[in-house]
């Protein structure tokens, strides 16, 4: 659903800071507050204890692994990722390249069932992960919209997971694989650690949907942008691999629900000397097609005025698939 630009060409700075860890077991109010300010000032944040059993990540894991393993004839039996099946370094629909390879799926559940025949040998095992996985990171994608609701103090709890929850939602669920890329001794000794740092597997993007889970190996890889420097280069975060915690981030629809209080924050997975592949397993939940996207009444105010028109998310996902990720899209939506 988001495309990659390309390898940036300038140099770059990197930031190593501690980004928000949120324990979503911890006192609510507190919980509350973090997400809020967490959302306002990355549009990204970790949870633990966050609910989701062990046994389903590593089922799904395993699944996924267990995917990409195979030769890669057996993995486009799954069908080109127009949009679900199997993509590999072509992304999105523009002419975009990654040292990736990816499994796009729809979260119906009988859909996942019947795709499961051209991806594993043991369909049922597949659809059981996957469909189990699904359920579990899409309860935790409608509790995190809630304590956002509550945060915003929005009179509708379920204003934004209620878009998830229908029925009709058109959420994606999508595996990453990027293999390792190692390091080339005659060029480098291996002394350099920013060797590599330009080699894109997923390049710079925002989601546009509303709310992104993500989990991923052991391997690290992601990156959020903080800021903008004097030069207007990025000033990227890495995002350290944590053992339990899921990654999330807010979309472009949650910015423009929120009024532009929440920022969708650019984010890109870069592949680094290693000798382990990184896997990360990405959730998007986003409403059905016709929804008509707007602010709750509460968050347009006269000091705070309606930043972007109403839209529909077909509209907003039509956009979309005509840009590459490097372009902004919600600027197309601004309030006259």
């Amino acid at each position: 659903m988001v495309v990659a630009s390309p390898s940036p060409t300038h140099p770059e700075k990197v930031q190593f800071i501690d980004l928000p860890i949120i324990d979503l077991s911890a006192e609510r109010s507190k919980v509350i507050n973090l997400v809020i300010k967490a959302c306002e000032e990355y549009g990204f944040f970790e949870v633990i204890n966050h609910g989701v059993s062990h046994d389903i990540i590593t089922r799904m894991e395993e699944q996924g692994l267990g995917f990409f393993a195979k030769p890669l004839g057996d993995k486009q039996k799954a069908g080109p990722a127009t949009p679900f099946g199997y993509g590999c370094k072509n992304i999105g629909f523009n002419g975009d390249v990654g040292e990736v390879e990816y499994l796009m799926l729809g979260t119906n559940s009988l859909s996942i069932v019947e795709r499961s025949y051209a991806i594993s040998n043991d369909p049922k095992m597949f659809s059981s992960a996957v469909n189990g996985y699904i359920e579990a990171v899409t309860g935790l994608a409608c509790e995190i919209l809630k304590l956002m609701a509550e945060g915003l103090r929005v009179h509708d709890s379920s204003v934004f997971s209620k878009m998830i929850k229908d029925v009709d939602n058109d959420s994606i669920f999508r595996l990453n694989h990027y293999p390792p890329i190692l390091c080339n001794n005659n060029n480098n000794n291996n002394k350099d650690p920013s060797f590599h740092a330009n080699k894109v597997g997923f390049g710079e993007h925002t989601d546009p949907q509303i709310l992104t889970i993500l989990k991923s190996n052991d391997v690290g890889g992601l990156q959020v942008i903080s800021q903008v420097d004097d030069e207007d280069h990025g000033v990227w975060i890495p995002v350290p691999s944590h053992p339990t915690a899921f990654c999330v981030n807010v979309g472009d629809v949650l910015q423009a629900m929120t009024n532009g209080r929440f920022m969708s924050v650019r984010h890109r997975a870069m592949v680094t000397n290693t000798s382990k592949s990184r896997m990360s397993m990405a959730y998007f939940g986003a409403p059905p097609l016709h929804t008509c996207l707007t602010p709750p009444i509460e968050l347009v105010t006269p000091h705070k005025p309606l930043l972007y028109r109403p839209f529909t998310w077909d509209e907003y996902k039509k956009a979309s698939h005509s840009l590459r990720l490097g372009d902004s899209r919600l600027h197309l939506f601004k309030a006259t």
